[in-house]
């Protein structure tokens, strides 16, 4: 089906009152105000009305539970997709700056000497090779069970940012104050003769953007 959509939907804002870099570790919820952002791109997704066949979640926690308003959109049951995870990084769990930030820790400057790599967590290509895979056997999968509908995927910001910026043909490396995935933002791409191309972006928690805290991200 030349007209399936595939949508990377950004979790919703995560409960981290001491702003740290969370990545990997566990236990990091979705705030009051991110179960909000969360339920915004839900709405954003049925308001197209267009179905929906599967949905997949990044196995961390604030992952799954911003699949959760989706799940019950569209009486879906989520997968755990173990691809479309945050990268490792060297710095969970850490501030990276003010009084005892990582980047004021000279311990930590060993992560620090390639940006473009990046030194300190799972290279951009990585990230890239892994998440492209996910989506295209989530695709091919869709289409052998002859499902009808698209296909959501709840990631996070940097690999969703490296599926776009391969898929459109930009370098991997880049300046991450300029990601264009904001919390709950939703990147959707369609396959076409056998290549993904992407086909929209949509910002449909903006409203609450000037509440809500982002600094988890790698």
């Amino acid at each position: 089906m030349s007209a399936r959509q595939i949508h990377l939907v950004r979790h919703g804002e995560v409960f981290n009152p001491d702003e740290v870099l969370y990545g990997r570790l566990p236990n990091f919820e979705l705030s009051e105000l991110g179960h909000r952002f969360a339920k915004a791109a839900a709405d954003d997704l049925v308001a197209r009305r267009r179905a929906v066949a599967a949905l997949y979640t990044s196995p961390l926690q604030r992952a799954r539970e911003s699949g959760q308003p989706i799940a019950q959109a569209f009486e879906l049951a989520p997968s755990i997709e173990e691809r479309i995870i945050e990268p490792t990084n060297a710095f969970e769990g850490r501030r990276m700056k003010g009084p005892g930030g990582a980047l004021r820790d000279p311990r930590m400057w060993r992560f620090l000497w390639n940006p473009w790599r990046p030194a300190w967590g799972e290279a951009f290509r990585s990230i890239s090779a892994r998440m492209l895979a996910a989506m295209n056997d989530a695709y091919d999968k869709a289409e052998a069970d002859g499902a009808e509908g698209d296909i959501v995927m709840v990631s996070h910001q940097l690999p969703i940012w490296m599926a776009h910026r391969t898929i459109v043909g930009e370098p991997l490396p880049h300046d991450p104050r300029k990601r264009r995935c904001a919390l709950s933002s939703i990147t959707s791409f369609e396959r076409r003769d056998g290549r993904l191309v992407e086909v929209g972006y949509t910002d449909p928690a903006a409203g609450l953007a000037a509440k809500a805290t982002d600094v988890g991200a790698v």
